[in-house]
């Protein structure tokens, strides 16, 4: 069975019933209406400034529009990609021919946005009531684009982070760099403050190590079990090429469980 837009509105906590669906497509102005049009260079601004601006005219745009508008853009054929959704907050001003509303993205499909393409079946028509966009075809959930690794310096991320990091394909640089060190690694929790420092040597690389703790919330630590990883944020020490010896990584482990008192005021135990 083919995928339609309609379940993915109704996951993203949209009803059909109750949502305007929108096509721009790239113009110098909107037919009839006065407004100026958008490009394929246009920002997020100018497109959100774009949808805020509509027609007077009841045969253009609504009289009483939707609260939340699900906005794609043009592409060729018949092809139509989300551009955002966002709600709509009601009129703030118009003249003879154009109305502007007050108008907000929203996270709504977030993770959708520049991927999700749906089959656009009426190409001479740019505004559809959700209900009648419902059953149009997806063409296409495109891969995010990759996330670039931010370094071994300045890498904080949180529990559910991590465990998109592990998962998610766009963070595959992330977990090619994770796997070729070993070395010394700090959770916080973020509730108290409290650190927990532990390591990653031998054949355990980082990325595996934190696969533990995405996979179960406390990589088998004593300490870590009775608390809820949910608020756990985790940070690199100090890193090792995967041949450097054992000793060497447990030293530089209890040089930072002095350093940071995390035996005694944290995580780490006696």
């Amino acid at each position: 069975m083919a995928l339609t837009l309609g379940p993915i509105l109704i996951d993203g906590g949209l009803d059909p019933f109750e949502v305007l669906v929108i096509r721009h497509a790239f113009t110098i102005e909107r037919p009839g209406s006065g407004v100026v049009g958008i490009h394929a260079d246009s920002t997020d601004d100018e497109i959100l400034e774009y949808t805020r601006t509509q027609s007077v005219s009841t045969a253009l745009f609504p009289a009483t529009p939707a609260r939340y508008w699900v906005v794609f853009v043009a592409e060729g054929g018949d092809r139509a990609r989300l551009w955002s959704v966002v709600e709509q907050r009601g009129e703030v001003g118009r003249n003879d021919k154009i109305r502007w509303f007050d108008v907000a993205q929203t996270a709504h499909l977030a993770e959708l946005r520049g991927r999700l393409v749906v089959g656009w079946r009426s190409p001479r028509t740019w505004r559809i009531h959700g209900t009648t966009a419902a059953p149009y075809s997806v063409k296409e959930i495109a891969d995010l684009a990759p996330e670039a690794f931010p370094g071994f310096d300045r890498l904080i991320i949180g529990f559910p982070k991590l465990q998109a990091v592990l998962s998610e394909r766009r963070y595959a640089p992330w977990r090619a760099a994770l796997a070729v060190v070993i070395g010394v690694y700090l959770i916080t929790d973020l509730r108290d403050g409290r650190q927990y420092v532990g390591k990653a040597d031998g054949a355990e690389d980082i990325l595996q190590r934190w696969s533990t703790y995405a996979f179960n919330g406390h990589g088998g630590n004593v300490e870590l079990k009775p608390l809820d990883p949910a608020t756990f944020q985790f940070s690199l020490l100090r890193v090792f090429d995967p041949s450097t010896p054992p000793s060497v990584v447990n030293a530089a482990e209890s040089h930072f469980r002095d350093a940071l008192g995390t035996r005694k005021f944290g995580l780490n135990g006696g």
